[in-house]
Formats: C-alpha cells, sequence, structure tokens
C-alpha cells in the first residue's frame, strides 16, 4: 500500500492547469489518484484503531476532503483543490473533536492532528482544561518524541490573554492557542518512498494522547 507517482503527477498537472474544461477530459486520472487515496485511508484507518479504537468501523470516504473549491466568497475562483486531505477521526470529516490528519499535495504534504479552528465553547473547554491542570498538557506536549516528530503546537495564538484568564497564569502562553494542533512535513521523495505510511502511522501514534487529552476536554 503506498501514496503512487501517478497521483502526484496528476495533482501536479491540476495545479498547472486548474480549469474545468481539463479536469473534465482528464477525469479518469482524477479518478484513479482518488482512489488511491481512499485506499491509503483504509489502510491508515486499518493501523490506527490498532492503537484507538474510537475509529473502528469509520469509512475512508467519510474522511476524505472533496477537492471542489468553495469560492463564493474568495478571491481565488479556480475550481479545484490541489491536494488529497483525509481528516480520521469517529464521524469522518465533519465530525467536532481531535482526530488524524493526512495532506497529499506536491512539494506540501503533510500530518497533522488535533483541532483546527475549535467552535468558541470547545475552546473554552480546552483552555479551562488546561488552566486547571496544565502538568498533564505539558507532559503530553513536551514528551522527547512528541517534540522530535512536531517540535510543538502550530499555528495563531492571541498577542494578550484570552477573555477570563489571568494575564499572570502559570500557563498562559498555552492558553493563547486559538487552535490546538500539530504537524509534520514531508516532501515528494518521502511521500513516494516504502517508509512513508509507515512514518505517518508513527506520527498519529504519537499524536493520539494528544488527541485524547482534547477530546476528553470538549466531552467527545
Amino acid at each position: 500500500m503506498k501514496i503512487e507517482k501517478t497521483t502526484l503527477e496528476f495533482l501536479t498537472k491540476l495545479a498547472k492547469n486548474n480549469n474545468r474544461n481539463w479536469f473534465q477530459k482528464n477525469r479518469g486520472l482524477y479518478d484513479d489518484s482518488r482512489d488511491n487515496v481512499l485506499a491509503v485511508t483504509h489502510f491508515l484507518i486499518g493501523e490506527i484503531a490498532k492503537f484507538d479504537s474510537s475509529v473502528i468501523g469509520v469509512d475512508e470516504k467519510d474522511c476524505l476532503f472533496r477537492i471542489y473549491r468553495d469560492s463564493r466568497f474568495s478571491n481565488d475562483k479556480t475550481p479545484y483543490k490541489t491536494n488529497f486531505g483525509a481528516f480520521i477521526r469517529s464521524g469522518g470529516r465533519t465530525a467536532a473533536g481531535a482526530g488524524y490528519y493526512f495532506h497529499v499535495e506536491p512539494g506540501a504534504s503533510m500530518t497533522g492532528g488535533g483541532i483546527y479552528m475549535p467552535p468558541a465553547a470547545e475552546l473554552l473547554a480546552i483552555r479551562k482544561t488546561i488552566a486547571k491542570n496544565s502538568a498533564e498538557f505539558e507532559k503530553i506536549i513536551e514528551d522527547g518524541k512528541f517534540t522530535r516528530r512536531f517540535g510543538g503546537l502550530t499555528d495563531e495564538r492571541l498577542k494578550t490573554a484570552p477573555r477570563g484568564f489571568p494575564k499572570d497564569h502559570p500557563a498562559i502562553e498555552h492558553l493563547k492557542w486559538k487552535h490546538f494542533i500539530v504537524s509534520r512535513n514531508y516532501g515528494d521523495r518521502d511521500v513516494l518512498s516504502p517508509r512513508f505510511l509507515d512514518s505517518c502511522l508513527e506520527d498519529f501514534m504519537t499524536m493520539a494522547v494528544f488527541n485524547d487529552y482534547l477530546n476528553h476536554a470538549i466531552g467527545k
């Protein structure tokens, strides 16, 4: 089981020909590439289920994001994404909570985990949980294997303390996060390597306790 070279080649061609006419003429290339990513997602679900039983029975089609862009509110009117992405968790890509993200894109492939853009109520619940017991959270994100694979949390943070939390709280830097996510980047050579999916699974296994913490915080 692997990501095929033809899948990366299709995405590269799509990036250069991001229009409906080209896409329809090359629909077979898209279908083959999508089938490849679905098969890989199915494999990953089965392997993740060995250490996270919550994903048992999840359908890979419910995890894979559509390739069609919603450009209604964007200046970029290109109709298609130039990547395949899948979010693996109980309930699939639309379910609330932390999960495992898999992204294939020429020059920008990655794995990820956690919760991106949590709704206000969930964000507050996570912050309250960290504020109450920051030691457990810090033990997770400062673990040696965790930091070697991900470095730490990524993305946006507030410049000051979130409303309702004191500026001098010992865990204030953790409470400033707007998203609670980690990620690891992969080059095209990595993606085509026979070891790629093993490395992805190491990422997912390493972030599992992080996901568990976040899901417990929001009651999932």
